[in-house]
């Protein structure tokens, strides 16, 4: 059986601002962690830059007895699987999973809830936007890439060479990595409550990075499990897409911002990335100045004209290759969709490529 070491074991660090209480120690392979009095956490390895995302276990209490609500669950793959049954047979021997909760829709925090609802008979708790976005993407059952995304990709100013290399992977990818999820779910709302174990978590839902993300608050113990709507170190990707191509992604993660500003600062953030912290409003601050600061540099480099690929060295700090592509294209999308609305910037169709010049 794995050992759980102490909370209190580590020493606090800072950096920027924030303080880690933990002092860079985290769960290893097979291990919970507890983070405060009936919160525990567990990391899972996922593939790509992020390495790792966070699941949270608190303490609950239903019909059927005492067991723990699941906040997210790492993607539908083999190595996350084994690494609960792992957790399950050790640590957790014994423990049911009361509630599945999903922070959003991503495959890396929604990936195995549809597998872990159907081995512990858990009901599904999400927000209604993040729900039916993944019951949508689960549905689409085309392996061919669609006519709208290589146009969109052309409006970016994607290479031929980009594209057939896109192609290559396929449309499909989303469901491949994410297990079915149950057909009911329970929807939770900006505002809700939720009764864990007796202790109250007020439901406090952002937008930007996904489209109706929701982060739990325990104002009583002064924790707020966060997802990826806050994270310690990176921003979070707020990307512009082919399913809603006029929307405003980042003016919605700059409001959500905002709103998470009238939070308590002193709260133990449990995000979706990286390592607890304290520090919520300064890590706030940094996140909202640092797209400010972007979108500004981005009006003034804009000219007489440049695409969604051209603003790529402006915005970040990185060389972008195939794997990143998407996303780089997406963010970018997002930074100049919001100079357009802030009436900073124009898009102009030529040949079908689009190009966004500065006003």
């Amino acid at each position: 059986m794995s050992t759980e070491p102490a909370a209190d074991a580590f020493t606090p660090t800072s950096h920027k601002g924030l303080t880690y209480p933990f002092g860079g120690a985290e769960p290893a392979a097979g291990v919970v962690m507890p983070v405060a009095a009936g919160i525990r956490w567990v990391r899972l390895h996922i593939p790509g830059p992020l390495k790792h995302v966070n699941c949270w276990l608190l303490d609950d209490t239903d019909a059927r007895g005492e067991g723990v609500a699941l906040v997210d669950t790492g993607m539908n793959t083999s190595e996350a699987r084994d690494a609960w049954k792992a957790i399950f047979r050790g640590p957790l021997a014994g423990v049911r999973v009361t509630k599945m909760i999903g922070t959003h829709m991503h495959p890396d925090h929604i990936g195995l809830a549809g597998w872990m609802c159907a081995h512990h008979a858990a009901p599904l708790l999400m927000t209604r936007g993040e729900w039916l976005t993944a019951q949508m993407l689960i549905a689409d059952a085309r392996d061919a890439v669609p006519d709208e995304v290589t146009a969109f990709r052309i409006g970016c100013g994607w290479s031929e060479e980009q594209i057939a290399h896109a192609a290559v992977r396929g449309w499909a990818g989303f469901r491949r990595i994410v297990a079915p999820l149950p057909l009911s779910y329970t929807r939770i709302k900006d505002g809700d409550t939720l009764d864990l174990g007796g202790a109250a978590w007020r439901v406090v839902v952002g937008s930007g990075h996904s489209p109706e993300h929701a982060c739990l608050l325990n104002e009583a113990a002064g924790v707020l499990i966060a997802g990826d709507q806050v994270l310690p170190r990176i921003s979070p990707n707020v990307s512009l897409g082919v399913a809603e191509p006029n929307a405003d992604p980042l003016g919605e993660w700059f409001a959500s911002i905002a709103r998470l500003k009238t939070l308590p600062a002193d709260l133990l953030v449990l995000p979706g990335h990286g390592d607890p912290f304290t520090g919520l409003h300064t890590r706030l601050d940094a996140m909202d100045r640092e797209h400010r600061e972007r979108l500004d540099e981005l009006h003034a480099f804009l000219g007489d004209g440049k695409r969604a690929v051209d603003v790529f060295g402006r915005l970040f700090r990185r060389a972008i290759g195939p794997d990143m592509l998407g996303m780089a294209t997406g963010e970018a999308l997002a930074h100049l969709r919001r100079l357009e609305v802030e009436g900073r910037a124009v898009k102009d169709v030529r040949d079908g490529v689009w190009w966004y010049r500065s006003v």
